[in-house]
């Protein structure tokens, strides 16, 4: 093998980087393990723990780079909600409402009949609703304008869109706009997320325009969150007090909180005063102290000798660092631990009796320091009588960021409606050097000082800004115009028991499949070879870890499954190699010769098989969604893991060990002659296959006509609960019990145990809204209230019996349908036209997709058959979707290694007869066949037994998809490319005379 020393130390860098990525993971463990220990099950204690150590080194890389604890956590192997727990929502913003306020609401007919055509094109349609809107505008009426008054040719739009523009132009204007309050609304979603107090939440933009989907580990109070992110956002423009002004009633404050403190000593006894004094000194431990002592806030604190005294003389400040000095509205900066307690301490009556009336306090919505640690405290001043903001979003018409050609720095443009500028006027006349606080949520984005009064509305906001920061900004100036409210049309909520529980079993199918892989390769290919193998596989599992830690990967159970049905894959290169070189060996070459033309020889099919399911996997990604784009993630990262594993990897330790004269075996007395000569007919009985595999269509395509398929809710839409109780119960009397508060009987069947159940309605799910899915919670505790314990509240039943929940909304089912149907077809046809043109020859497509349609449809129709007739379920949703994508890859990878071995034999043997030289070809597969099939079979069902009944239904199908496909690339796709062949030679010959 040429370039060995290269690839050794490609195989080592490799290893390093894949180490380093994986020690983040280590390090993460090990500090939330210290929390764990000092919370001793306080969660509130522990994420307390973690807030107080997110800036501080925690990791330091040979001596060469410090990463905080925040920073390894964003590097760490991230765990899907399935393994951890928690709240994944999909969220959708209302582009409807968007352009109807930017119409100013119009109720031109033209214009609202193309709103309402619109939502109806838009349920059969992957087109964006602005571009939905037009062609429904264009049809209604060719002669009507967008641009005229009535429309969006208004006062507040004119600087956007001029008198006389084309619809085309209008269009093109609606449709930044509506993408900028997209933006503004993702920006609003995130920075309410970030307040959640969530370890590593996750918010993106999702391929279809308009969606965000958000994952929340950990979170339990999923109505809080559901509130929370559906809320309308407030922007709002407050005048500010001084930190010169606010400096004195901050120390009023602070005197008091003595007093307070003093009193309540007295009050207690000695012995409590201790202990709980100790546990103070523990909460209250923070860098900030070091700060004070050494800014000198207080000319007494450089006398203190310890953190204690600090904060028993200075109770406030202990926890808020003051600023003195400037005519900012920064009043203060705390760290994110303590700006809570700093909350409570002023909301204080005898706290808020020192301080006036009119004043609020607002924290800065960003951290100042790169840790992230460190927040501002803003002093906001009430002037109104009804104690609201004296301007608020409404008035802005327009905002925009633009670069300071004289500062040479990003700043932001803002444009005010008529009744804006008149206020703005007034308020910034009187509030000359000082600042007005831009509030948004309850939290400042921006305080920029007034240098003038601004006349006109139109103001510019400067602050060394970068352009990101500007864009941010003017986007949250825009929100007030141009309301995005975002809906939530899908959630899931899974329980942290459950998720436990999931990783337990994923954990125990992962071990045993992996441990019966390595098992059978030593036992089929002896210790030499075997080891080897098992050698790379470790190797080849290592690396997978490793790069999804790089890419950020989310790992689920879905995309443990693809791990481990990876492993199981990537056998079959380790298998071709090593049955190539025992044909080199029995075909009299030397062991050195017979390894360099196994491997030479191997390659092709390698390739070939590969590749063809690498296509799979790459369309499962771009058409899947959610954990099927997991399970496609860590499929195309194994294929290639595997393929260099197990080509360079065995390689160099093979040829290593022959280089230093040591013996190596490839195979054992059990198996040397096992399937070696087996002469199976294959061509001669095609026809008996056929009837068999005709019988089996027929019976697929009939009960999936009269039966139909038991869909999920990611294909149908509903909501669907998981639900422990502490006995068993019936499935039937649940239903009954549900079927009463419903209105109709949802599905409700075992899921696990007999004491857990999984339930399924459609009730409302055509609704939206807070109070909806309140609702249908309630009515879900109302209706199994008699199966619970006495005494149990509807947020005892929520937190502790219901493991999960899921909410499918119609709009994204349709979506998923959608993609499930065009990513399957697109697979067929990606794959025909690759063997078509890798083979040179159409016929071996044919054969390969007929053989494909023959798998998806048998194992469809076995879902069909059997659904509700086994004890696990057989719904059909995004993973079983995930499940035919990758028996279609695994058929087409087995199909592609026989057609392979075809082309060879019959270019070997070019004047043999055709049967002869394709029953030869088929017969020499077998042992590679047997080999791999078994190995990913013992896999599949390892996960099955084992890997708990979240993925019972995904492992089954894949399970029915091995054996369908292992017959049909042997039976089916061989025997129909030939008899094709057969019937345009006979064509040709016919023509020729």
């Amino acid at each position: 093998m040429r370039n060995k020393g290269a690839i050794r130390l490609l195989a080592i860098v490799f290893a390093l980087v894949s180490l380093y990525q994986l020690t983040f993971t280590y390090v993460t463990r090990k500090v939330e393990k210290e929390a764990q220990e000092y919370g001793v099950g306080d969660i509130k204690k522990e994420q307390a723990y973690l807030d107080s150590i997110k800036g501080e080194e925690v990791y330091n890389f040979l001596w060469l780079k410090k990463y905080t604890y925040k920073e390894c956590k964003d590097l760490e192997l991230n765990l899907g909600l399935d393994l951890k727990g928690g709240m994944n929502v999909t969220m959708e913003v209302s582009v409807v409402d968007i352009i109807k306020a930017m119409a100013n609401n119009s109720k031109d007919k033209t214009f609202v009949a193309a709103i309402r055509q619109a939502k109806k094109m838009q349920a059969n349609s992957q087109e964006d609703f602005v571009t939905l809107f037009g062609k429904a505008f264009e049809q209604i009426d060719p002669n009507a304008q967008l641009s005229s008054p009535d429309i969006f040719g208004t006062l507040e739009m004119k600087d956007k869109i001029p008198f006389g523009a084309s619809n085309k132009e209008v269009l093109k204007v609606i449709k930044k706009e509506t993408d900028d309050a997209i933006d503004n609304t993702y920006n609003i979603l995130r920075s309410r997320i970030d307040r959640f107090g969530v370890a590593q939440p996750n918010i993106q933009k999702a391929d279809v325009s308009g969606r965000i989907i958000i994952e929340l580990p950990g979170i339990k109070d999923a109505a809080r969150v559901r509130k929370l992110l559906q809320g309308t956002a407030s922007l709002e423009f407050w005048e500010t007090y001084t930190n010169d002004e606010v400096v004195p009633y901050l120390n009023a404050a602070n005197q008091k909180l003595v007093e307070i403190n003093s009193v309540a000593a007295e009050k207690v006894d000695t012995t409590t005063t201790k202990k709980d004094v100790k546990k103070e000194t523990k909460e209250d431990d923070t860098a900030l102290l070091d700060k004070i002592e050494k800014e000198g806030t207080q000319d007494s604190v450089a006398n203190l000798q310890n953190e204690k005294e600090i904060a028993k003389k200075y109770p406030l400040y202990s926890i808020l660092r003051p600023q003195r000095g400037s005519s900012k509205a920064v009043v203060g900066m705390s760290h994110i631990k303590d700006t809570a307690r700093v909350n409570r301490l002023l909301a204080m009556p005898a706290v808020k009796s020192t301080l006036p009336r009119n004043m609020k306090f607002f924290w800065g919505v960003k951290p100042i320091d790169k840790g992230g640690n460190i927040f501002e405290l803003f002093a906001i001043k009430v002037t109104s009588r009804d104690g609201k903001a004296p301007l608020d979003g409404d008035v802005v018409t327009s905002a925009r960021e633009q670069i300071n050609q004289n500062k040479a720095s990003a700043e932001v443009s803002m444009s005010m409606n008529g009744e804006g500028a008149k206020i703005w006027a007034r308020l910034t006349k009187d509030n000359v050097n000082r600042a007005i606080a831009i509030v948004l949520d309850g939290y400042v984005y921006s305080a920029p000082n007034v240098i003038s009064e601004i006349k006109g509305g139109q103001s510019s906001i400067s602050g060394d800004f970068t352009i990101p920061e500007a864009k941010d900004l003017a986007n949250i100036l825009k929100s007030g115009k141009l309301p995005a409210p975002a809906h939530i049309i899908a959630d899931e909520v899974v329980g942290p028991s459950l998720g436990k529980e999931s990783i337990q079993k994923g954990m125990y199918s992962f071990i045993i499949a992996f441990a019966l892989v390595l098992i059978y390769m030593l036992f089929f290919y002896s210790k030499g070879a075997g080891l080897t193998a098992n050698i790379a596989l470790i190797a080849n599992l290592f690396f997978i870890f490793g790069v999804l830690a790089s890419l950020g990967a989310v790992l689920t159970l879905p995309g443990i499954a693809g791990i481990v049905l990876t492993i199981g894959m990537s056998v079959d290169a380790n298998v071709l190699i090593y049955e190539r070189i025992q044909e080199e060996l029995k075909s009299g070459k030397g062991l050195n010769l017979a390894v360099t033309d196994g491997y030479s020889n191997a390659y092709s099919a390698i390739i070939d098989g590969n590749i063809t399911t690498l296509l799979t996997g790459i369309i499962l990604y771009l058409f899947g969604e959610g954990p099927i784009k997991g399970f496609a993630t860590t499929l195309v990262i194994g294929i290639f893991s595997s393929l260099f594993a197990a080509i360079f990897i065995t390689r160099i330790i093979i040829e290593g060990s022959l280089s230093r004269n040591k013996k190596v075996t490839f195979t054992t007395r059990f198996t040397d002659s096992w399937l070696r000569n087996a002469g199976i007919k294959f061509l001669e009985k095609r026809k008996i296959f056929y009837v068999i595999s005709g019988i089996a269509l027929v019976l697929s395509i009939g009960s999936l006509v009269t039966r139909g398929l038991n869909q999920g809710i990611d294909f149908t839409g509903g909501r669907t609960y998981v639900v422990a109780f502490d006995q068993d119960v019936s499935v039937e009397a649940v239903a009954k019990s549900l079927a009463t508060v419903y209105g109709h009987t949802p599905e409700v069947k075992t899921f696990g145990g007999n004491n857990q159940v999984k339930i399924s309605t459609k009730y409302k799910i055509e609704e939206s809204g807070n109070e909806v899915d309140d609702e249908v919670e309630g009515l879900l505790f109302k209706g199994l209230k008699p199966y619970l314990a006495d005494g149990t509240t509807k947020a005892m039943f929520l937190e502790n019996n219901r493991k999960m929940s899921q909410k499918v909304g119609p709009t994204i089912a349709d979506d998923i349908r959608q993609s499930a149907v065009w990513s399957i077809l697109f697979a067929l046809i990606v794959i025909f036209l690759y063997i078509m043109f890798r083979f040179a020859n159409w016929q071996y497509g044919l054969g390969a997709v007929v053989a494909l349609a023959h798998d998806s449809i048998i194992v469809l129709g076995v879902f069909s058959l059997f659904y509700g007739r086994l004890p696990f379920s057989l719904e059909v949703d995004q993973a079983f979707i995930a499940a035919i994508l990758t028996v279609v890859g695994y058929s087409i990878n087995d199909t592609v290694v026989v057609f392979d071995r075809i082309r060879e034999y019959i270019g070997l043997h070019p004047k043999k007869d055709r049967v002869e030289v394709v029953d030869s070809a088929l017969n020499s597969t077998l042992r590679r066949t047997f080999s791999t099939s078994l190995s990913t079979m013992v896999v599949l069902l390892a996960i099955f037994l084992f890997g708990g009944t979240s993925i019972q239904g995904f492992t089954f199908a894949l399970l029915v998809g091995v054996i369908v496909g292992t017959y049909s690339s042997l039976f089916i796709a061989t025997p129909i490319a030939y008899d094709t062949s057969l019937r345009v030679e006979k064509t040709v010959a016919k023509k020729k005379h």
